[in-house]
């Protein structure tokens, strides 16, 4: 299964850079790790990541925004007064929890969040976009500075 996940290079790192910033259990990581050791493009491949995982972050984020008041009201159970509470706090802290948008596993419910309360999509974009950039962009960097000292 990898061997073939692997032999659409670029348009399977955008694939599950995508699938892995929605609500689904799934990681990309280890594609970009393998796919750099076989020797594609790691700027090429960074970017493809990194654009799959924001439209991912971005249908997250969606789903947020127009289903909010489903999510809240009959899925979360949260009252008018709890809900104008938490959308305070996170107006006043969402860039911060944004900014950690790219950690596994609370990342993609931040995304969520920020689309129930309704958070600047400007701003969304802009945390969001740079967070998995820079992820990605680290672990190609330890992946080819591995591959590196392992051929010496």
């Amino acid at each position: 299964m990898v061997e073939y996940i692997a032999s659409y290079g670029y348009v399977a790192m955008f694939f599950l850079g995508f699938l892995a910033a929605t609500v689904l259990p799934l990681g990309s990581e280890w594609l970009l790790v393998l796919l750099i050791t076989r020797e594609l493009d790691p700027i090429l491949l960074v970017l493809f990541a990194t654009l799959g995982n924001y439209l991912g972050a971005c249908t997250t984020y969606l789903i947020g925004f127009y289903g909010s008041d489903v999510l809240i009201e009959k899925l979360l159970r949260i009252d008018e007064k709890k809900r104008a509470k938490a959308e305070f706090i996170y107006n006043k802290y969402g860039a911060l929890s944004l900014a950690m948008s790219w950690v596994p596993i609370v990342g993609d419910p931040l995304c969520l969040i920020g689309g129930l309360f309704k958070y600047s999509f400007t701003k969304f974009s802009i945390l969001v976009s740079i967070g998995k950039l820079a992820r990605y962009a680290f672990l190609a960097y330890i992946t080819l500075r591995s591959v590196e000292i392992m051929t010496k």
